[in-house]
């Protein structure tokens, strides 16, 4: 009897060890996200969203913006005040953890994490040091970027998985930060944070992080950072062993498709491919990439999107995609199939496109429960209209019903106006809940930068934006990636990813998401193929978003003319009292001189004879103009204002449209008084019968 239970004891199986090591050697397998995580765990977040967020049904409280300074208590400790950032029973780990700060000495606070209700921290400094500076990691693995900013106005963002095998507490603690214990902030210095952390669901032996453990890993964690540095391999990159390829060159008409099928059980481990187009943008966008893998069609993109450069050619790196600004794209993601796999590219735009250095990369995979598929959503909310911040919205970027791993998303974002578009909070609801485990602070904040910067910035595994001229408050195109590792997202049922939108114009939005996933064979994806977003033309300036939602009204927005590159002075967007006017902007004219002109073009469904009238602004700065549509001139109009700017609408009489493209010039007859220099603004055209 005493041999059997021996033998018993000795066949159950001991848990596996969840360490910093065994952290750092998962976040370098590529191959780990393609399977169903074991140990399981849960993937949520602590952030300073603001509290009065509570129900979708409050409007006000639910888009509410006062994400700073939200800490889930206050403590004292040894005669100092410590605000709680984050308190989890354990075991589990931190696996990502950004911070921004404002006001005075921001930044300079210092941060604790005590591990398994230890009193002593077992990290303890400033909180820049520790979250982006070289106190744990070093680079990539903690790093703030964009690294060109201005240290105040970066993201910082810590990599560095922190593991423990009971608790998990983070403070944070400043002379400068002074909150009241309900909530209220009596100080300038505020702090701004987002913390994602795993808690193992299936049995697990921890090793808790501590210095010592630091220290014995040291070597591992440079080897780590070289890795993550080198990211994506590019697309000449040798093949590792039992790797083969498969040509995916081809001619696409428009219209036309090609498939590309690998036989067989096995992981394609490497996507690479250049367009070649007249438009090369529209290329991007129009062509689009669809895999089925064992006969289920999970992966359905625009080829500029799933890359991660939206539909500009630039370059970008990070752990799974690599382009260069005038070569290929590559792109990393494991994509295991049992059976086989069909690569299908289709071009659905109106000129022929050439599929150049194509290929996919493939070799063994071993098929078994955990196995699943990549995929894919993708859609554009083309023209979406942005009501500023009194009716923000959320977007649906994916819901996704089945059992698998959300792994990343991007956003392509044509932005209109010269507010910030990206306000809004991510929302993830995973597995019914009725509150999201994953409550943001911002788009950018989300995306791993800060204050809507709009530098460019590819030199992170996980975050990039190689498109930043629509942020920051500028009009323009605007690219943002983040791919997930360590912090991948499980669902066993279901998982609904929303983004707020929520912008600070009035304006209308080309806004395009892609997520990027693995599930279990069987799932459903939501939405579906968007073949018609895909047609659309991509926006290279605002009138490309704002006149084909205004022509059949026959309302032309200021900020819809397209001016004929040449102009004396300075033409630009302007939102500083957006309250007056149309989709809170106007088209702005300055620093010219009198009989100097602007030239701008507009296009029309309709022709022939209206009445029209103009919305000016009126202001102390502004002189005397004459308008000409089509060649036809208007009486001259006196748009001085001594007091202050407002709008006034004038009525021009009688003008000729045409149908497609009207040409309409603005000529100044003479300055303000006492001016040396010319200002104009137009809010908007009115055209009636």
């Amino acid at each position: 009897m005493l041999l059997a239970a021996t033998v018993c004891t000795a066949a159950v199986a001991a848990p596996p060890t969840v360490s910093l090591e065994t952290l750092l050697r998962e976040m370098t397998d590529r191959s780990a996200l393609a399977r169903w995580p074991d140990p399981a765990y849960t993937c949520r977040q602590f952030s300073s969203y603001d509290r009065a967020s509570v129900t979708p049904e409050d409007k006000r409280g639910w888009f509410g913006n006062f994400d700073q300074g939200q800490f889930i208590r206050q403590e004292q400790h040894k005669g100092r005040t410590e605000y709680v950032m984050m308190d989890a029973e354990g075991p589990g780990a931190i696996v990502r953890f950004w911070m921004t700060f404002s006001g005075i000495n921001r930044g300079q606070a210092t941060m604790r994490i005590y591990i398994d209700d230890y009193d002593k921290p077992a990290i303890e400094g400033n909180v820049r040091e520790i979250l982006s500076g070289h106190l744990l990691a070093g680079a990539p693995l903690s790093m703030s970027v964009p690294q060109t900013a201005p240290e105040d106005e970066r993201g910082h963002n810590l990599y560095l998985p922190i593991p423990y095998a009971e608790r998990c507490k983070v403070t944070l603690e400043s002379p400068d930060l002074k909150i009241t214990p309900e909530g209220r902030i009596e100080s300038t210095t505020i702090a701004y944070y987002a913390i994602n952390y795993r808690t193992y669901t299936s049995p697990v032996s921890v090793t808790s992080f501590s210095q010592q453990e630091l220290k014995r890993n040291a070597r591992l964690i440079e080897q780590t950072n070289r890795t993550m540095a080198s990211a994506c391999p590019a697309a000449d990159a040798p093949l590792a062993k039992g790797e083969r390829t498969i040509d995916l060159n081809a001619v696409l008409a428009p219209g036309e498709s090609r498939s590309f099928t690998i036989d067989g059980m096995g992981a394609v481990t490497r996507l690479s491919m250049q367009l070649m187009a007249d438009n090369l943008p529209q290329a991007l966008r129009s062509t689009v990439m669809a895999i089925a893998f064992d006969g289920e069609e999970t992966l359905w993109a625009p080829v500029g999107e799933f890359f991660g450069i939206g539909y500009r050619p630039v370059a970008t790196l990070t752990w799974y995609t690599n382009a260069q600004a005038d070569g290929p794209m590559s792109a990393s993601w494991v994509m295991p199939f049992e059976k086989g796999c069909t690569i299908t590219l289709r071009n659905y735009g109106d000129q022929p496109v050439d599929v150049v250095k194509a290929a996919a990369v493939y070799g063994p995979w071993q098929w078994d429960e955990r196995s699943m598929h990549f995929g894919t959503t993708w859609k554009q909310f083309t023209r979406i209209y942005a009501q500023g911040d009194e009716n923000a919205q959320d977007l649906n970027f994916a819901t996704l019903k089945g059992k698998g791993v959300y792994v990343g998303d991007a956003v392509t974002v044509f932005n209109t106006n010269n507010g910030w578009w990206g306000e809004g909070d991510e929302k993830v609801y995973v597995d019914g809940e009725t509150f999201p485990s994953h409550f943001g602070t911002g788009t950018e904040d989300y995306y791993g930068y800060a204050w809507g910067r709009d530098e460019v910035w590819i030199d992170h595994p996980f975050v990039a934006q190689p498109i930043g001229e629509g942020c920051y408050a500028h009009i323009g195109l605007a690219q943002n990636t983040r791919v997930r590792d360590l912090d991948a997202i499980p669902f066993t049922r279901e998982i609904v990813f929303d983004m707020e939108l929520f912008d600070w114009a009035v304006t209308y939005l080309d806004y395009a998401p892609i997520t990027y996933w693995y599930m279990i064979p069987g799932g459903v994806k939501s939405p579906g193929p968007a073949i018609g977003d895909a047609r659309e033309k991509v926006a290279e300036k605002p009138s490309d978003v704002f006149v084909k939602g205004s022509a059949m009204k026959l309302v032309v927005e200021g900020e819809a003319l397209t001016p004929i590159i040449g102009y004396p002075g300075t033409v630009e967007l302007q939102t500083v009292i957006r309250h007056i006017w149309s989709n809170g902007m106007q088209l702005f004219w300055r620093d010219f001189q009198p009989r100097d002109r602007l030239v701008s073009t507009f296009t029309s469904e309709v022709a022939g004879p209206y009445t029209c009238h103009v919305q000016f602004t009126v202001a102390p700065d502004y002189g005397k103009f004459r308008l000409r549509l089509n060649g036809q001139p208007f009486t001259p109009v006196d748009l001085y204002n001594e007091k202050h700017p407002e709008v006034k609408t004038i009525n021009l009489g009688k003008a000729t449209l045409r149908k497609g493209e009207n040409i309409l010039e603005v000529e100044c007859l003479d300055l303000a008084p006492g001016k040396d220099k010319g200002n104009f603004g137009l809010d908007k055209i009115t055209f009636s019968k």
